[in-house]
């Protein structure tokens, strides 16, 4: 590790940052808050050495700022107990591409409205086709709320640490090893929220709900075990389970009991459990693409939403239940979710749309041409040209993210306002304004400094993930 790289990163602070890899003193916050993004570049574009130092001395000076990494275990268990009402719905947000950039948009949105609960997350899947590790995310967030001068408890976290059918029937052992591994690198990169999801391996042949679940529950039940080992101390970790898969068939309380009762019976009296439970509902990720391009309207079952939240709140003591792929729902259906009780809800693909609808025009030229040549594999004999390009896009994301960071500033900057535009109508129709006051109560910030160790350790092999869910 060469301290010459840290020192050098360090320069581009232009004096407002002192220090080495053993700390960090904060000169002149405004400069510093001013140059981090030239740092947060050099995370996502560098490579070896100086990309490595650019994410802990990030992480240094986040700290020292008070953008500190947190878990939201306590506020939810707060919600589950009574403490804290269920009027709000906590939006846990996918930032695909240009994550610097999308985070800030979303800390300007949340400082118009004294709001801090919020999530800011990355699928199993994501984690693989946008090639953004959790490192490099982790840097990204932190690193906006250093720019846009948010200081308090920021919310990390795993989506969809995802068990692969295919994988775990091929080799039970390495597909449990590699979400293990990969929950192990996101919470010592600051992800201190993980949402582990073995509902693929849910089997709706056997005879019982118990039986059906029950694979589901056994496997959330170690993962949650072996997240209690190894979190750092002062946190937490605040866990989510799940119970269906999104786009298939409705979940029913039954069935909810069956899982968390199941999970329950394998883990010791006291044992830290889960914060929530994802449901579905009637979502599907993604939406359902038409001929034309455009996404289908689709029919939430509110009324199932609001049972099934109350359940896991008022027998379980969760905060509620979440719902999975809900960014194209229509503007007026994220009043419902409050509505319904929903703790949470999960938001991506319509900020990647926002920016695709947005590109420059030869940059999606480019994309296009790139998905033409590199997975014409996935195309179904009756899709469209409009079809095919929506449903496999994102997979332009990773090998193009140079080519998105460097867009002109005109574009970047449209892409940015649109983006912050649909943040705030989405905060205020999920009544999180003003959450600032239960988070502050609620919510411990140890402030955890990895090992600089850590961000050395050999880049992760790329995985498949055609298979996992976003």
């Amino acid at each position: 590790m060469a301290n010459d790289d840290m020192q050098e990163l360090i320069a581009l602070f232009e004096g407002s940052v002192s220090g080495s890899e053993n700390g960090v003193i904060i000169q002149d916050e405004n400069d510093a808050r001013k140059f981090v993004h030239r740092v947060v570049e050099t995370s996502v574009l560098d490579t070896g050495s100086k990309q490595a130092w650019a994410r802990f001395l990030v992480r240094l000076v986040a700290l020292e700022l008070n953008a500190i990494p947190a878990s939201i275990h306590d506020l939810y268990i707060a919600r589950g107990r009574g403490d804290v009402p269920p009027s709000f719905t906590v939006p846990a947000m996918n930032l695909r591409t240009l994550s610097f950039d999308a985070a800030k948009a979303v800390f300007r949105a949340a400082g118009k409205i004294d709001a801090s609960a919020m999530l800011f997350e990355i699928a199993r899947s994501e984690i693989g086709y946008t090639q953004q590790s959790p490192a490099e995310y982790a840097t990204n967030i932190l690193g906006a709320a250093v720019a846009e001068g948010f200081e308090g408890p920021v919310f990390i976290q795993g989506d969809h640490f995802q068990i692969s059918p295919s994988r775990y029937a091929a080799d039970a052992g390495k597909e449990l090893d590699a979400v293990r591994d990969l929950i192990k690198e996101a919470i010592q990169a600051g992800f201190y929220n993980i949402d582990i999801d073995t509902s693929t391996l849910v089997d709706l042949s056997k005879d019982s709900i118990a039986e059906q679940q029950a694979l589901n529950a056994e496997l959330s039940a170690m993962f949650a075990e072996y997240i209690r080992e190894i979190e750092p101390e002062g946190i937490t970790v605040s866990v989510g389970g799940e119970i269906g898969e999104v786009g298939g068939q409705n979940s029913t309380e039954e069935e909810l009991r069956a899982y968390a009762d199941g999970f329950s019976q394998l883990t010791e009296t006291g044992f830290t459990g889960l914060s929530k439970i994802s449901v579905q509902t009637g979502t599907s990720h993604g939406g359902i693409v038409l001929p034309d391009g455009s996404v289908a309207e689709v029919s939430v079952d509110f009324d199932a939403m609001l049972r099934l939240s109350r359940v896991a709140r008022l027998e379980y003591g969760f905060a509620g239940a979440v719902q999975h792929g809900a960014s194209t729902l229509p503007e007026e259906a994220f009043g419902k979710f409050l509505e319904a009780e929903a703790c949470e809800v999960h938001l991506a693909t319509n900020f990647q749309n926002m920016l695709f609808d947005r590109l420059p025009d030869q940059l999606l030229a480019d994309v296009y041409a790139y998905l033409d040549e590199n997975h014409s594999d996935e195309r179904k004999a009756d899709q469209t040209d409009e079809q095919f390009y929506y449903k496999t896009r994102k997979r332009g994301i990773g090998p193009f993210k140079a080519e998105m960071w460097g867009m002109n500033s005109e574009a970047k900057n449209q892409i940015c306002e649109a983006w912050e535009a649909q943040f705030d109508q989405l905060f205020q129709s999920l009544g999180i304004a003003g959450t600032n006051s239960y988070v502050d109560q609620f919510v411990a910030t140890p402030k955890i400094t990895p090992p600089a160790d850590f961000y050395f350790d050999d880049p992760k092999e790329q995985e498949d993930v055609s298979d996992l869910a976003d």
